[in-house]
C-alpha cells in the first residue's frame, strides 16, 4: 500500500547512497546493521517504558531497509542471497518491535500483550503465506496491509503513546491486529483460488499434449509372403539388416 512512496524516498536518500557506493560498505552490512539497530532499540527501550526514544531510534534504522536494495543495484551486488538475507532480517526486526512492546504490556495491560503477540504471529504468517505461495508458483500478491504498513502503524502508535497521547497505543495495536488478520485471510483465499484455477486448467493441457497427431502417416504394411506366386521363392533377408 505504501509502495508509491518508494520513489520519493529513493530520491531523498540518493546522495547518501551515492556516497556509500564509494566506500567498502556492502548492502548486506547495511541489512544486518539496520536489523541489529532495530532490535537493540526495541528490546532495550520498550520493556523499560522508553517508548518514544525506542520508536524514534527504530524508525531511523528501519529506513536502512530502503538503502540496501539501491546500494546493491549501484554496486552490482544484487542476487538471491541478498534478497534472502533481507527477508530474514525483516522477520527478526518485526519480532523485536512487537516482542519488545509485548514485554511492556505484560507489566501494564495483559489484554494488549495478547493483542501484540497476535500482531507478531499474524504478521509472520502473512509474510510466510506469500513466500510459500510464490515457491509453489501461486499468486498471493494481495492484502490490506503489508509489512511497511504494520511497522508504520505500530511504531507511530508506540511513539505517540510515549509522548503522552492517550488511547493511541491500543487503537494502533488493534488496527494492526485486525489488518493483519484480514490480510492473512485475503492471501489464503487468493492462493486457494489460484490453485483451483490451475488445477482446472491442467487436464485440458494434458489432453491436448497427449492427443496423437492425425497428420502422422501410418507405416505401410509389408507384402505378405503368402500372397507371393507359388513358383516365386520368398525373398531372402539381408544379413546387413
Amino acid at each position: 500500500m505504501l509502495n508509491f512512496l518508494r520513489p520519493f524516498f529513493a530520491r531523498l536518500f540518493s546522495p547518501l547512497i551515492q556516497a556509500l557506493a564509494r566506500t567498502p560498505v556492502t548492502p548486506n552490512m547495511i541489512t544486518v546493521g539496520g536489523t541489529l539497530g532495530v532490535a537493540a532499540a526495541c528490546l532495550g527501550m520498550f520493556p523499560i517504558g522508553w517508548l518514544f526514544p525506542g520508536a524514534a531510534t527504530a524508525t531511523v534504522f528501519i529506513f536502512t531497509d530502503m538503502l540496501d536494495g539501491q546500494l546493491a543495484r549501484i554496486k552490482g551486488d544484487s542476487g538471491p542471497f541478498g534478497a534472502f538475507l533481507d527477508s530474514t532480517m525483516d522477520r527478526l526486526g518485526d519480532a523485536a518491535i512487537f516482542g519488545g512492546i509485548t514485554i511492556w504490556f505484560m507489566r501494564s495491560d495483559h489484554l494488549l500483550a495478547v493483542v501484540s503477540l497476535f500482531c507478531l504471529a499474524c504478521g509472520m504468517s502473512v509474510s510466510y503465506v506469500k513466500a510459500r505461495a510464490e515457491g509453489l508458483g501461486l499468486n498471493a500478491n494481495v492484502g490490506l496491509i503489508e509489512r511497511p504498513e504494520r511497522v508504520l502503524i505500530g511504531l507511530t502508535a508506540i511513539g505517540l503513546s510515549g509522548l503522552g497521547i492517550p488511547y493511541v497505543l491500543p487503537i494502533g495495536m488493534w488496527a494492526v491486529a485486525a489488518g493483519s488478520a484480514i490480510t492473512l485471510g485475503q492471501r489464503i483465499r487468493c492462493v486457494s483460488q489460484d490453485a483451483k484455477a490451475k488445477r482446472a486448467a491442467q487436464p485440458a493441457e494434458n489432453a491436448s499434449s497427449a492427443a496423437p497427431s492425425s497428420a502422422a502417416p501410418s507405416p505401410a504394411a509389408p507384402f505378405p509372403a503368402a500372397q507371393l506366386p507359388a513358383d516365386d521363392p520368398a525373398p531372402a533377408q539381408s544379413k546387413d539388416e
